[in-house]
């Protein structure tokens, strides 16, 4: 398929709306794939080691 122009491109024939903010729902998706795992590690480590310090403190 080709445009006429970088504006043809965007406006994908009208369809532009659904096809570039399905690109973006498709792209947080995967940035949520990625960020919440390395985010609840990152939790999880300040907890023990905020448990560890209490265990060695009393």
């Amino acid at each position: 398929m080709s445009f006429a122009s970088f504006g043809d491109f965007i406006a994908m024939g009208h369809h532009g709306l659904y096809v570039w903010s399905a690109y973006g729902i498709c792209a947080a998706v995967l940035a949520l794939n990625v960020a919440v795992p390395v985010l609840a590690r990152r939790r999880y480590l300040q907890e023990e080691a905020r448990r560890l310090r209490r265990e060695k403190t009393q």
